[in-house]
């Protein structure tokens, strides 16, 4: 179980989800991401996160951030994100930090909510999604957590703490 295995759980998957370095920094990207703010994920790896949201959302982005040093992950901060032709949307903000093995933060996983597209359809489907990855994070971890290497680890705590979380999340309040 290599580290772009324990990814592939996010990479196809309905909702938004980036991973960001401690300072900001876009790292990974899935396609779902990539696509809804209309870029290649090429043009979004590298670049800060304040590069995709609307100018009056910097200051929300600042307390979120603030809020992620401080107590490890970040819930319900609704975000107006900007698309390369300059539309937007607004989006809500999960985020869970990631920690190598000495507990020194690495970043974090988000996953980002449309809120435009909370429809029941999409809430099943994200719900199922969610369901379908914590049981294959379980998986994994009876089969193979402990031949892990630490980034592999570091990894998959933090997508396993972003799934229990995410299970938290009643979307059908998102609508």
């Amino acid at each position: 179980m290599s580290q772009t295995e324990t990814r592939k759980t996010l990479k196809d998957a309905p909702v938004m989800w980036r991973r960001i370095n401690s300072i900001g920094i876009i790292l990974d990207c899935n396609s779902t991401y990539a696509s809804n703010l209309g870029y290649a994920k090429s043009e979004i790896l590298g670049k800060p996160i304040f590069e995709h949201i609307s100018k009056d959302s910097w200051e929300a982005m600042n307390e979120s951030l603030k809020a992620w040093f401080e107590t490890g992950k970040v819930t319900d901060r609704k975000i107006t994100f900007k698309r390369q032709d300059g539309s937007t949307f607004p989006g809500l903000l999960q985020a869970t930090s990631i920690y190598d093995e000495n507990k020194n933060l690495l970043g974090s996983n988000t996953v980002i909510f449309d809120l435009t597209q909370m429809n029941d359809d999409n809430i099943k489907e994200y719900e199922r999604f969610f369901k379908e990855a914590q049981n294959k994070l379980d998986e994994i971890k009876e089969r193979e957590y402990d031949k892990l290497d630490e980034n592999s680890k570091s990894e998959y705590d933090g997508l396993k703490k972003m799934f229990d979380m995410l299970l938290q999340v009643n979307l059908s309040e998102l609508k």
